[in-house]
């Protein structure tokens, strides 16, 4: 379900009536049903809300109001590559990407 709070404060990327309408097309139903949607009048499924992510291209969980951060599919899809490979292979790109934030993080606190 998307959550009213979601919708009030502006978490869905959805704006104008012609993208509301493109979304319904693209889910197969009408802008009128996901505009009712957005404003909490009905509550979709989840197969609904899951066609609606992948049209959005966002999660459930950003439809719901709940992100504390949005992945791309590009991102995603990089997550499960690494979750695939040997564990060996896997401990040393997570290592890379440890040494990289603690990097970023300590730039950071120096320039604050």
């Amino acid at each position: 379900m998307i959550s009213p709070s979601a919708c009030t404060t502006g978490l869905l990327p959805i704006s104008s009536r012609s993208a509301i309408s493109l979304v319904g097309r693209m889910i197969g139903t009408s802008g009128d049903v996901i505009g009712r949607y957005e404003r909490g009048d009905i509550t979709p499924s989840i197969e609904v809300v899951s066609k609606i992510s992948d049209a959005l291209e966002v999660s459930i969980d950003y439809l719901i109001g709940k992100p504390k951060m949005e992945l791309d599919k590009q991102a995603l899809k990089r997550l499960e590559d690494i979750s695939m490979l040997p564990e060996e292979n896997k401990k040393f790109i997570l290592n890379l990407i440890d040494m990289a934030l603690r990097d970023f993080k300590v730039k950071k606190a120096h320039n604050a």
